[in-house]
C-alpha cells in the first residue's frame, strides 16, 4: 500500500471509474447498488468505488492525494467487534459507527500524516498534505460505511446519499457530509468527520438539524 498523488490521465481513469461504478451496480443480489449521488463521489475524481476488500482514501483536498487501503482479516475483525456493540438499537448502532470512523482515522493518521489534521481544514490553512477537506471526509466516510454494509455489519441502517449545505445569503459555509438512513423510519443521520479533529468522534445528528448549522 502506498500514497500517491492524483496526476492521472483524466479520460482514462474517468472511464475506468465509470466502468467500476457500472460493475458495482451489476453485482449479484445482496451487493449494494450505488445511487447516482454516491457514484458521483468517485467518478468526479476518477477513483474506483470501494469493495469488500479495500477502498481509495482521499486526502490533500478534493482527493489530490490518494492512498489504497486494503483491509486485512484483522481490520475486518476489529470493525466487526466495534459494530457488534451497536446491535441493541439504532442509536447504539450510530454510536458504534462513530467508533468505527475513529478507528479508520487512527489507522490512517500515522501512515498519511493526517494524525496532524485539524477540524474544518480547507485550502486556507496551506497544509494539504496533513488534512482532509469536507469532500475528502465525505468520500472516505461513505466508503467505510459502504464496506461495512457489504460485510453485513448494519442491522438498523443503510448508506444514504451525501448531503450538502451552504447559503451565502446567511453566510453559511458550503459543506458536505456522509449520511446513514435508518431503515425502520427513513430518518437520515449525518456522519460528519470534517468538523472534528484527529481521532475525535464524528458528529452524528439528524440531517434536518445539520443543514441549519454554520
Amino acid at each position: 500500500m502506498r500514497a500517491r498523488r492524483g496526476n492521472f490521465n483524466a479520460w482514462r481513469f474517468g472511464a475506468l471509474a465509470a466502468a467500476a461504478v457500472t460493475a458495482w451496480a451489476a453485482a449479484p443480489a445482496g451487493a449494494a447498488e450505488l445511487s447516482s449521488q454516491v457514484s458521483y463521489l468517485y467518478s468526479s475524481v476518477s477513483i474506483f468505488p470501494p469493495t469488500a476488500k479495500g477502498m481509495t482514501v482521499c486526502y490533500g483536498f478534493v482527493c489530490r492525494r490518494r492512498y489504497e487501503l486494503a483491509f486485512s482479516a484483522g481490520d475486518r475483525a476489529a470493525l466487526s467487534r466495534i459494530m457488534a456493540a451497536g446491535k441493541s438499537s439504532a442509536a447504539a448502532e450510530r454510536a458504534a459507527v462513530q467508533k468505527a470512523v475513529v478507528w479508520l482515522d487512527r489507522k490512517l493518521g500515522p501512515v498519511l500524516g493526517t494524525d496532524k489534521r485539524i477540524a474544518r481544514a480547507d485550502f486556507r490553512y496551506f497544509d494539504d498534505k496533513h488534512n482532509f477537506d469536507c469532500w475528502d471526509t465525505t468520500r472516505n466516510t461513505t466508503s467505510l460505511l459502504l464496506v461495512m454494509q457489504q460485510w453485513g455489519l448494519f442491522k438498523y441502517h443503510s448508506v444514504g446519499d451525501p448531503k450538502y449545505r451552504g447559503n451565502v445569503l446567511v453566510l453559511q459555509t458550503p459543506h458536505n457530509t456522509a449520511v446513514l438512513t435508518e431503515r425502520a423510519t427513513g430518518a437520515q443521520w449525518v456522519v460528519d468527520m470534517w468538523t472534528r479533529g484527529y481521532a475525535q468522534s464524528p458528529e452524528v445528528m439528524p440531517v434536518d438539524q445539520w443543514v441549519k448549522l454554520d
